[in-house]
């Protein structure tokens, strides 16, 4: 079993206060990420958000264990109904008028095997066509906008 963190690092022609806005700020968040109503970027907070995967439908309830406005955002995420915790990981580096973003997810091993849905290849997957696709969509629609 592969215990590793699993760390996806992307840079983006976008200033580190954008791209913390696109992390952090729930209104952004829900435009490329998940639609997270309860969403605050306060160390200690609470929230949770359901999405589907493939007609199934996972409750993720979290927790903000960190958050440094435009530096640094992690909470730990977990499935109710599922074994495991795991804890997430955003991170930015301006470069210039560049940033880059390492996001780290740690503690997929928890979740077991069982389920294909929870399963490492499963995120991997996931968090790059979020990074990739989505991310990279909203930020480019923002700075044309702004």
């Amino acid at each position: 079993m592969n215990t590793h963190p699993f760390i996806i690092e992307r840079t983006f022609n976008a200033p580190a206060s954008m791209l913390w806005q696109a992390i952090a700020d729930r209104d952004h968040m829900k435009q490329w990420y998940f639609d997270i109503a309860d969403f605050r970027p306060v160390q200690g907070h609470e929230f949770s958000f359901n999405a589907d995967c493939e007609g199934s439908t996972y409750l993720h309830i979290c927790k903000v264990t960190e958050a440094i406005p435009e530096q640094r955002l992690s909470y730990t995420w977990r499935y109710d109904g599922h074994p495991g915790t795991s804890h997430v990981v955003f991170e930015l580096f301006a470069e210039g008028d560049r940033t880059r973003l390492r996001l780290t997810h740690e503690g997929l091993e928890t979740f077991g095997t069982t389920n294909p849905h929870l399963e490492r290849k499963s995120f991997e997957k996931g968090w790059a066509v979020f990074l990739d696709d989505a991310l990279t969509i909203y930020l480019s629609t923002e700075l044309i906008n702004n």
